[in-house]
């Protein structure tokens, strides 16, 4: 598969005012194919936006390089940058001007004049749907349709290479329904590279074809969120509400010996009344590999004992599994 960046033993190091040095990035190694939307994930600190910098030709590495399709950003950045379009986390747009003329004077910046300016800021509109209000100033705007002019200017001048910063930040549910099929029409209708970053697991979870984990200035994971799974042998998790039957510890012991594939089962009785909880009910609580295929012995088993199952949920692993189990933090730590 053709790759559309690669880094090198690419590092940072920043100096304190005290003249001590912090190592923000230490030597990332990291391959983004063509066509594929790429999410780096990372806790608040990680060196998740150094990285991104270092990529986009921002900010100068202390050692290491990135290829942007072949060019090197340190020795050729220019032609590095050309195939660069980048949407910002913060809205960049001047608010006294309409959205044509934004688009125009970024069109501008990217060397664009005449019928073509013309011709790629008419696509830009359509493509962003904003053709209807193209006249109208966007301090007029909703958050959700400057977030989406904001999407356009880094369309202008035909990326191969989208880098998008938590674009739905701060945004109505239905906007950001919007840019998320925007970003999968810019992978499936015209072949962009998407290197996408958020704080909402969802978001990466919906979009990803690949995701990469970075903490403490290093890349610990990277894969398909299938391979990412099976990477950290994260478990389905069985919840099974008992109402205020009392549950045995010498059932959960049989649970574990006898059903193939289980690995933890525990027990959380009811709290008392009066005591801050939202567990009302009893719960058995199962870890097992394969969950659903253990299903049918764990309830003959409870079902001879006498416990009667009120309610059962499926946990399957997911990308916020694997980060917590990776990062020991939430995403949005």
């Amino acid at each position: 598969m053709q790759s559309m960046v690669q880094t090198h033993d690419l590092a940072k190091t920043f100096r304190r005012p005290d003249g001590s040095e912090v190592q923000a990035v230490k030597g990332i190694e990291l391959e983004i194919h063509k066509g594929e939307i790429f999410s780096l994930l990372g806790p608040n600190g990680a060196g998740k936006t150094t990285t991104i910098s270092m990529i986009s030709g921002l900010l100068e590495p202390t050692r290491g390089d990135a290829l942007i399709g072949g060019h090197s950003i340190s020795k050729q950045p220019l032609q590095a940058k050309r195939l660069i379009g980048v949407v910002p986390q913060e809205i960049a747009l001047y608010p006294s001007l309409n959205a044509r003329q934004n688009l125009e004077f970024f069109g501008k910046m990217y060397d664009l004049g005449g019928s073509v300016l013309s011709s790629r800021v008419d696509e830009v509109l359509s493509f962003i749907e904003l053709t209807d209000r193209q006249k109208d100033k966007v301090d007029t705007f909703s958050g959700g349709m400057k977030r989406r002019l904001n999407v356009g200017v880094g369309l202008l001048h035909r990326p191969e290479l989208v880098f998008m910063d938590e674009p739905t930040v701060g945004i109505d549910p239905q906007s950001r329904r919007r840019i998320l099929d925007t970003v999968k029409q810019l992978r499936d209708e015209q072949g962009m590279t998407v290197l996408y970053t958020t704080h909402l697991m969802e978001e990466a979870q919906e979009l990803s074809d690949r995701v990469g984990i970075i903490d403490h200035g290093e890349v610990i994971a990277l894969g398909t969120q299938g391979e990412l799974i099976q990477r950290v042998g994260e478990e389905d998790q069985l919840a099974f509400t008992v109402g205020d039957q009392a549950v045995a510890p010498e059932l959960l012991q049989q649970i574990r010996d006898e059903v193939q594939g289980v690995t933890r089962a525990s027990y959380d009785p009811p709290r008392p009344e009066g005591e801050s909880s939202t567990n009302t009910s009893g719960l058995i609580v199962i870890h097992a590999k394969r969950g659903r295929k253990a299903l049918p012995d764990i309830i003959q088993i409870t079902n001879r004992a006498g416990i009667e199952i009120q309610s059962v949920e499926v946990r399957e692993p997911d990308l916020e599994a694997v980060f917590l189990n990776l990062t020991g933090r939430a995403l949005r730590d």
